[in-house]
């Protein structure tokens, strides 16, 4: 096999796993969030049945928009999925390795963020302008801590690209040379996911209620498949900030080379990791309130802070 096709494939692959994962890995943060609410809750499975019913629906679209609202959904996705592909997923080599690094990754987020909240701008609603305005405000805090943490683990392995930080780590067995960094950049960067995620305690994606929502705001004018793109998209991107946490922090049991054996261990040792990220957020779901939304900055900047602070403990511990 050339190594051409092992890159194709490789691509395949892991658009699968991603596409079939993220809503899975949404089904299980309800399921657990349910049970620790001593309710039911619905199956596991049940986003899977929610999108393909939003796929078959026939979008209603205000007459009031442009061409960037029915554009957006397809943008958000697309933007969403390539940046899956910049990260390690059950490997250590990632497709678009040549593409990019960390940075090319949060300007990819950055690239689905800009056109939803233009996409809340253009629908005209109010509630559409309040949930862009708030997640502007949020993004320019998260994607700043989300770099240095980053960073604070590329200080370690002397690159910014995400495969060669996972690989060389993987290959000390996951080991962490520098504990201290590498626990203030593992709490920022989960600061980050569930910021960026809109997950509680920065936003609750459970609720619609218009004084605290804010990617439900942004969102609230789709139906039909621009919805389910749009829904999509955020479990894409929510597995995608597991992946991160899980590959970077703990990269134990991800393949370091391309035999079907320690890809298969691989895959799942990553179902497993990104399962049990799932359900501790889940229980932190069900724990913690969601904040005044004049508390948030303080949450995020706290991110930056942690990130910062891991960055220097790194050049103080090997000064």
């Amino acid at each position: 096999m050339t190594l051409m096709m092992r890159a194709v494939l490789l691509v395949i692959a892991q658009i699968i796993v991603l596409l079939a994962v993220s809503p899975f890995i949404v089904g299980l943060i309800r399921k657990v969030k349910a049970r620790l609410q001593l309710r039911r809750g619905a199956s596991v499975f049940q986003p899977y049945a929610d999108l393909a019913k939003l796929f078959r629906k026939q979008p209603v679209v205000s007459t009031t928009t442009t061409w960037i609202f029915t554009a957006t959904p397809y943008i958000v996705f697309a933007s969403t999925l390539a940046a899956g592909l910049l990260v390690p997923v059950f490997t250590s080599t990632i497709p678009l390795n040549f593409a990019g690094n960390i940075i090319a990754l949060v300007y990819l987020f950055a690239l689905g963020t800009f056109f939803l909240i233009l996409a809340g701008l253009d629908a005209g609603s109010a509630f559409g302008g309040m949930g862009s305005s708030r997640e502007a405000i949020v993004a320019s805090l998260t994607e700043p801590a989300m770099i240095m943490s980053i960073f604070a683990i590329a200080l370690t392995t002397g690159s910014t690209n995400l495969s060669t930080i996972v690989h060389k780590t993987a290959l000390l067995e996951g080991i962490v040379t520098d504990p201290s960094p590498h626990l203030m950049a593992l709490a920022a960067l989960f600061i980050v996911a569930l910021a960026e995620t809109g997950r509680v305690p920065v936003d609750n994606p459970a609720t619609h209620l218009e004084l605290t929502m804010i990617h439900e705001a942004m969102a609230l004018e789709y139906s039909g498949r621009y919805l389910a793109l749009v829904e999509w998209a955020a479990g894409l991107k929510l597995l995608v900030f597991l992946t991160l946490i899980a590959n970077i922090f703990a990269p134990w049991g991800i393949a370091t080379n391309m035999e079907p054996t320690a890809l298969g261990i691989g895959l799942a040792i990553y179902l497993m990791k990104v399962s049990g990220l799932a359900v501790l957020i889940g229980a932190v779901e069900s724990m913690f309130a969601k904040l005044r939304l004049f508390r948030v900055t303080d949450f995020l900047g706290l991110a930056f802070i942690l990130a910062l602070l891991g960055m220097i403990f790194f050049y103080v511990l090997r000064g």
